[in-house]
């Protein structure tokens, strides 16, 4: 394949400051909060095979319902044909010909709605035709977009979830839920059934050709994960491998192994304690060779061939996350081009080529990191530049760099963690910030919260605790196993972070809050519970206040995410319920209306305790919004937002933050 290359420009990135030698930058006026929650912005953007359009996903406004916009690669200033219906949203859009797209769209959406989890009913299929203009809603279509069928530009797989809301079912890993799966005849919206899943074999891939070759089940009477193949024009299927819910290990298929006959490339451990890349021979069902795994974290991913028409599903690297996502290349025309992109785009963090024309000659580009919200590029005829982005309203220049850092725990445990450090001059008052889950990978890439705060002068630490996922199989069972109080030393990991800022003068000992979410509300109620307290306020948003009737309500839908370690943490955790009177700093406390797992009457029990005990608290109901975070609207994040900065400014402690 011919090299399509060009240095644009050299660009100045600006080095990332040191936790032991901060170089101050000048306090600039914090952002307005409309800058942060605005929802105008550009959400994808797509190049056509033939290179002659672009289109970009985009909201115009805040009340608006997302469009796509169709423009000429070669002349962006023209006016574009806008593909979009009244109260209707465009949720995704891909190029079917140089001249055909296929939309998925849903119901509108604007100012008072949050993003619910993906769902199937109400997702209605469009084809749009760019030179005459026309759009075309098939009737009685509904249904997520998973597959284009080479070849085929009037032809697609779409697939219906095959469980009911809260069944096991509905409660497993996206990619093991039962689906059924549809061609659709794009011209006449015929629907032809490829296969119906259930749960034992019930969700599928498809390869280069069309056709399935991946599948996952779960065997429910057991507790295990199923994993299936079908080699290259078969009828069967192979089991290739089961996963209890309890077992340590994780395996997990990412592609077919194109340098192998009947190999896939597989994330495992196979015994070690970091997950690496293994091709996996599936009739022998044993790992043949190792492909890459390194001694510090796991393997995160792989990536892709950038050009999807010509190298369809062809696997070009290896992932892994520390500071930023990392790729170890295997395709030296791949990391070469990435490289180029690397020093010709400002602030260059995560880099991801999302698109390309057939010749390999045009494509998007999106970027994003702590200086860039996101942004998507076009390089068409060797020019590159920005067609949008997806928050325009935070400049850079409000921005900071984040940090990756280690530090030592009380036992001597060394904890990853990011900082964000805002400009000015330290010390700062810190705000710690722990993640949800507990037990998932934090991979940050921008983070709004800790941009937000930055921006308002505060130092944010977002440790990465014991149990957190990335690190390897001992470090996360370390947050369950070492002793009879399990849940101590994750929480321990918090308060040593905020300790060993204060020590390298980059924060105040007596202007420290802890902020976070679900489980990180959990944690923040826990952390103003300490006798020893260094916290002079606590944010708890969406906090699992009772973790034993949490999993006594819960408790098959935690076993059906194959995560008994979950089980275990919350069984032996303290019942906020059970120690209000120990609670010693003020709190603010955050919960949607909708929150189905944080029962309302468990709020008005610690509400009501919290007045028996005479506990300074402050509380923020969020109308509508549910448990997870993409259920918060504009409006929510508004009230969230304002209501943070300014507790924290006016009532965390004596005097505020």
């Amino acid at each position: 394949m011919k090299s399509q290359y060009i240095v644009l420009s050299s660009v100045l990135i600006a080095g990332l400051l040191t936790a032991d030698n901060v170089v101050a930058q000048v306090a600039r006026e914090p952002l307005p909060l409309e800058s942060w929650v605005s929802r105008e912005g550009v959400l994808d953007a797509q190049v056509s095979p033939d290179s002659t359009y672009v289109g970009l996903l985009k909201i115009r406004s805040n009340k608006a319902n997302a469009v796509v916009e169709i423009y000429r690669s070669a002349d962006l200033g023209k006016k574009p044909y806008t593909i979009g219906k009244r109260k209707m949203n465009v949720v995704e859009f891909h190029w079917l010909s140089d001249t055909k797209v296929v939309l998925g769209m849903g119901e509108s959406a604007g100012p008072d709605a949050g993003a619910d989890d993906r769902t199937d009913r109400g997702n209605r299929i469009a084809v749009a035709d760019v030179e005459s203009e026309k759009l075309r809603i098939l009737e009685g279509v509904e249904g997520t977009i998973e597959e284009l069928l080479p070849g085929e530009s009037d032809k697609i797989i779409i697939s219906f979830a095959e469980y009911s809301a809260g069944t096991p079912a509905a409660a497993l890993p996206s990619r093991f839920r039962p689906r059924s799966y549809w061609e659709l005849d794009l011209n006449s919206g015929a629907l032809k059934l490829r296969v119906r899943g259930k749960a034992i074999l019930g969700n599928f891939e498809f390869d280069a050709r069309g056709k399935e070759w991946l599948a996952r089940g779960v065997d429910l009477t057991k507790d295990e994960f199923i994993w299936y193949w079908r080699s290259p024009g078969g009828t069967g299927w192979t089991e290739v491998m089961r996963m209890g819910a309890g077992d340590a290990d994780v395996f997990a298929v990412e592609s077919i192994d194109l340098t192998k006959a009947d190999h896939l490339l597989v994330r495992a451990n196979n015994g070690h304690d970091k997950i690496g890349l293994w091709s996996f021979n599936v009739n022998t069902r044993s790992f043949d060779e190792l492909v890459a795994r390194r001694e510090d974290v796991d393997v995160y991913g792989v990536r892709y061939h950038s050009n999807q028409w010509k190298n369809p599903h062809l696997v070009t690297g290896v992932s892994y996350f520390k500071d930023k996502l990392h790729v170890e290349y295997f395709d030296a025309v791949e990391k070469a081009t990435y490289e180029r992109l690397q020093y010709a785009i400002p602030y260059a963090h995560v880099i991801d080529i999302n698109s390309r024309s057939r010749d390999g000659a045009t494509m998007t580009v999106h970027n994003a990191g702590p200086r860039d919200p996101g942004t998507f590029y076009l390089l068409h005829e060797a020019k590159l530049q920005a067609v949008g982005g997806s928050q325009p309203l935070l400049p850079s220049r409000s921005l900071v760099d984040i940090q990756y850092i280690d530090y030592r725990a009380q036992d001597g445990q060394s904890i990853p963690a990011y900082l964000t450090v805002p400009q000015g001059k330290p010390p700062f008052p810190l705000v710690v910030l722990p993640h949800d889950g507990p037990f998932v990978q934090e991979a940050i890439v921008f983070d709004e919260w800790a941009q937000l705060l930055a921006n308002n002068g505060y130092v944010v630490l977002q440790p990465q605790y014991r149990g957190s996922l990335g690190y390897g199989k001992q470090f996360h069972r370390a947050a369950f196993e070492r002793s009879s109080q399990q849940s101590s030393a994750m929480h321990g990991d918090l308060d040593a972070g905020a300790k060993e800022l204060v020590r390298r003068g980059l924060a105040r000992s007596d202007r420290i809050a802890i902020f976070g979410w679900s489980y990180g509300g959990y944690a923040a109620l826990l952390a103003a519970s300490r006798e020893q307290q260094i916290y002079q306020c606590a944010i708890a948003g969406a906090a699992i206040l009772a973790p034993q009737k949490y999993v006594h309500d819960r408790q098959y839908r935690l076993r059906g995410v194959g995560d008994e370690a979950q089980i275990r943490l919350w069984s032996d955790n303290d019942s906020v319920l059970d120690i209000v009177e120990q609670l010693y700093a003020p709190l603010l406390l955050v919960r949607g209306s909708a929150d189905q797992r944080v029962a309302s009457d468990d709020t008005e029990q610690f509400h009501k305790l919290l007045e028996w005990h005479g506990k300074d608290y402050a509380t923020l109901e969020l109308e509508g919004a549910g448990h997870s975070l993409t259920t918060l609207s504009y409006r929510h994040r508004e009230d969230l937002y304002e209501s943070i900065i300014d507790y924290l400014e006016n009532d965390c402690g004596p005097g505020g933050l």
